[in-house]
């Protein structure tokens, strides 16, 4: 190599929020003749899908103070919403309430397109932003080759696979969308005939709150396997974290027995239930590696959506808005299995069985809007994954939720737990199943900086 040769860069596939994350740390840790190639394929970077929405009642799920995206500077989000002026539309996105001041994802996107801009401007050279779908990846002695859309190669040291919840695959009924922000595909949509809505968590609030918001009056139905609505915050504060022997933490029945013990006397004392769960949120990562595989499978089979509906809150107006909506019929929630889909020409013909039974009851849908949140890696028909797979340079991680790899995020090969001889790694939600809490903006924004100083020794060394 000649003194004017620059280093191969390292490039970073997926511009929302995890990429930005993962980019801007790499930045930092890299030697700075190292260039960082940061791709996106149509979204503005930094935002992904869950930061571009207009829509004011789209509420993050956390606080403002623990939304900041500067791991150096815990209520950098929240400092600038106090100094940032907005408009009346735009005031309408920051609610505050008794559990604390709750800004719409919009706002926030806000937020990371300054910071974005900050990055590009501190970068020069270094960065480069490329509008691109890369289709192929192709391993070689130094790296990887990248293929894209387009057809244009890029030869690059190491990879990181940024890329955050993957869509599922495709569906042939004609009334069904995987994209619960866009009722608008449907076109003009009968008050008087119902919207089913896939999922009762956090994106089926989302999903209602759309719907509203383009007009559609009429009546939304949602089911999932248990109906189960996320809580709302409260002024409450982690409270003590439950003893938890090594016994306990061997077994899911053991595990989360002491989880609720502790919640009942925790509210016995006149406590909050919610101060015990933000009491385990710091070694929730340390207690999911820590149980065996078949653990792991009774926690997925049994108790998480128990566990999300009070671990992943929701703001506080947006569970007022729920409410509402369940009292005056507009929402009807349903806790049953969909066993069948099919279109006819006036609508989609939807049946269920519901939870406890073995009835079988059918809803007749307008359209159908899937608010489940996330795919299996193997069921998306993601162009890359896809090639990924078929290369053999990435598998199915645990129970097939994202892709194997250690809990630091360098991807494995055959040979379970062992990193392969590829610069590749995985961040943020492609590592579900590695580890328990990897899709939050606190787990992303902590976990930035221990990946990018990894790369760095791993490209360097």
């Amino acid at each position: 190599m000649t003194s004017q040769t620059r280093p191969l860069p390292v490039a970073v596939i997926g511009g929302g929020f995890s990429g930005l994350m993962a980019a801007e740390r790499l930045l930092n840790a890299l030697p700075p003749d190292r260039p960082v190639l940061l791709y996106e394929r149509s979204r503005p970077f930094g935002l992904g899908l869950a930061y571009t929405t207009a829509n004011p009642d789209h509420l993050l799920n956390l606080r403002a103070t623990q939304m900041s995206a500067d791991p150096d500077r815990q209520d950098d989000f929240a400092e600038w919403l106090a100094r940032t002026p907005f408009d009346v539309p735009e005031r309408r996105g920051i609610r505050v309430t008794e559990a604390g001041t709750f800004a719409s994802r919009g706002v926030y996107g806000r937020y990371l397109a300054a910071r974005w801009e900050r990055v590009v401007a501190g970068a020069g050279d270094r960065l480069q932003a490329i509008h691109a779908g890369i289709v192929d990846v192709e391993r070689v002695p130094e790296g990887f080759v990248l293929h894209d859309r387009d057809g244009t190669t890029r030869r690059v040291a190491g990879l990181i696979l940024a890329m955050g919840n993957l869509p599922g695959p495709v569906v042939a009924a004609s009334r069904y969308r995987r994209d619960p922000w866009r009722p608008d595909t449907f076109g003009s949509l009968d008050p008087d005939r119902d919207v089913l809505v896939i999922g009762t968590g956090l994106t089926m609030m989302d999903s209602v709150a759309t719907l509203r918001h383009a007009g559609f009056a009429g009546r939304i139905v949602a089911v999932s396997r248990r109906g189960l609505l996320p809580k709302p915050h409260a002024p409450v504060a982690a409270g003590h974290r439950p003893s938890l022997t090594p016994e306990i933490r061997a077994s899911a029945r053991k595990l989360f027995g002491a989880v609720r013990h502790a919640v009942a006397s925790a509210e016995a004392a006149g406590a909050d239930w919610r101060g015990v769960i933000d009491a385990l949120r710091p070694v929730t990562d340390e207690l999911w590696t820590g149980l065996p595989p078949t653990e792991q499978a009774r926690v997925l089979r049994h108790i998480r959506p128990y566990w999300d509906v009070h671990r992943h809150r929701t703001a506080p107006p947006a569970a007022e808005a729920i409410a509402a909506e369940i009292r005056r019929g507009q929402l009807v929630v349903r806790a049953a299995r969909i066993v069948a889909l099919s279109d006819t020409p006036e609508h989609a013909v939807v049946t269920i069985r519901p939870r406890g039974t073995r009835d079988r009851e059918t809803i007749a849908a307008q359209a159908i809007l899937d608010a489940t949140g996330f795919s299996r890696l193997a069921e998306t028909e993601d162009p890359l994954i896809r090639a990924l797979l078929r290369r053999g340079l990435i598998r199915p991680g645990p129970f097939g939720l994202g892709i194997a790899a250690t809990p630091g995020g360098a991807v494995t090969g055959p040979e379970e737990g062992r990193a392969t001889d590829a610069p590749l790694w995985a961040f943020g939600p492609m590592l579900r199943g590695v580890l328990w809490e990897c899709i939050a903006v606190p787990d992303i924004r902590g976990a930035a900086g221990d990946l990018a100083d990894r790369v760095a020794r791993r490209i360097s060394g």
